[in-house]
């Protein structure tokens, strides 16, 4: 029972830690602007998509494979 509690906290952790890189990356639009009233022409960021990068995200993608390895053992072998 307590390999399935820390299979799901593991899991929930890496969902959560990957949640947390994707919402505090930065602004989505570029650079801080100076006047604020000022309108941008677009929110889409420049360049590549940040929405979802397997290098800033591997400690969670880590602890989600870790939790579901544990989910399956103990429901498997206990």
């Amino acid at each position: 029972m307590i390999v399935i509690l820390i299979g799901a906290l593991l899991v929930l952790g890496g969902v959560l830690f990957m949640a947390y890189v994707a919402i505090w990356r930065g602004r989505l639009s570029g650079a801080s602007r100076r006047d604020p009233m000022a309108e941008s022409p677009t929110l889409e960021p420049k360049g590549r998509s940040a929405a979802f990068d397997p290098r800033a995200n591997w400690p969670g993608l880590a602890l989600v494979g870790l939790g579901s390895i544990l989910l399956y053992v103990g429901t498997t072998y206990l």
